[in-house]
């Protein structure tokens, strides 16, 4: 058994119940991956929250947003031979595809990091433009000096990409535009400079030549990124065999930078978390890895739900040697674990 994590009794902490929809009509399908930050005295995660209209018999319906941002409910009729439902998160209508669902993100608070509420008169934070019409997923938040970068997913019919927006006060939140462009996901900003540029971890994928691999790239302002290299296959015959991608912001040991992410296999689809250990002062070099997984899906409410088998984190927290961990279990619920970052660091490979 390789698995290291110590799992909140409690959990799941959070589910689709606990969070109201966006609006009337909407049903929320899953709670994934949140992101996790410190204010104002308390523990915040910005959720991804999915929800789609309630469904008719016969009939799939979808939301997307139109080129003036606003909802439109699109429906087909289950037995239209141009309709492909294999796949319960990607819906295929005459050749184009679309999500089952619509993501967009949700703060919700904790003064002891179990118990999580939704603040009065929150609201939500949608997709904007025509890059991000079929919605925004799986934020990063990390803190630089009094400033909260957020990095997420852009969906849209033009492909995945990642955005940034950034806040001070979380009430006013600036939108900075695209950052990486399509085919780019799980984008993870390191909490300080190496020298004078600024770094981050991000995942470009090809379908034919190469793969789902982690990258690093550097930038002068957050916004301008380049001089991009590769740092992580995948790896066939293990855990990580069919993709990889970054978890939260690399946390600073003394070895290295401690980078949590997630790996997958296909057939059966499978979830896991591992480590990379980077070079303090060249983030592009990796000097250790985990040969085999941190955590891995265990836990019933890991193993079963809306896409199973399941453990995926962009969002933790440090107290010296305690890194905690909040994370999706099976696309469905939010989950919380603990980590010694010690033992983690012995777990690696060198």
């Amino acid at each position: 058994m390789s698995d290291v994590a110590r799992r909140f009794p409690e959990n799941p902490i959070l589910r689709p119940a606990d969070i109201c929809p966006s609006i009337p009509g909407m049903k929320i399908e899953c709670l994934l991956n949140p992101g996790v930050f410190r204010f104002e005295g308390k523990i915040w995660l910005l959720l991804r929250v999915a929800e789609r209209p309630e469904q008719k018999p016969g009939k799939t319906s979808f939301p997307v947003l139109d080129r003036e941002g606003k909802l439109e409910i699109l429906e087909f009729d289950n037995s239209d031979p141009q309709l492909d439902l294999s796949d319960p998160r990607v819906v295929s209508y005459a050749g184009q595809d679309y999500l089952t669902t619509m993501s967009h993100l949700r703060l919700v608070a904790s003064k002891e990091g179990i118990h999580f509420h939704e603040p009065l008169l929150n609201r939500p934070i949608l997709g904007q433009g025509d890059l991000e019409s079929y919605g925004i997923e799986d934020c990063r938040v990390v803190q630089i000096g009094d400033t909260y970068y957020l990095t997420f997913t852009q969906v849209s019919q033009h492909g995945v990409g990642v955005g940034l927006r950034s806040t001070t006060d979380w009430r006013e939140i600036r939108a900075l535009g695209m950052i990486f462009p399509p085919h780019n996901k799980d984008c993870a900003i390191f909490g300080e400079k190496i020298g004078d540029k600024f770094y981050a971890l991000h995942r470009p994928s090809s379908p034919v030549l190469g793969g789902n691999y982690i990258w690093i790239a550097e930038s002068p302002d957050l916004v301008h990124w380049g001089n991009h290299r590769c740092i992580a296959h995948n790896r066939k015959g293990m855990w990580d065999s069919a993709r990889v991608g970054a978890g939260a912001a690399p946390i600073r040991t003394p070895e290295g930078w401690l980078e949590i992410y997630h790996g997958a296999t296909v057939n059966p689809n499978r979830y896991c978390l591992g480590a990379l250990l980077l070079d303090l002062h060249e983030p592009w070099k990796v000097l250790a890895r985990s040969q085999d997984p941190i955590m891995e899906p265990l836990a019933e409410y890991e193993r079963v739900g809306f896409f199973g088998n399941v453990v995926f984190t962009n969002g933790h927290l440090v107290d010296g040697d305690e890194v905690t961990i909040y994370y999706g279990a099976s696309d469905r619920v939010i989950c919380g674990a603990r980590f010694s970052i010690r033992e983690i660091l012995r777990t690696l490979g060198r």
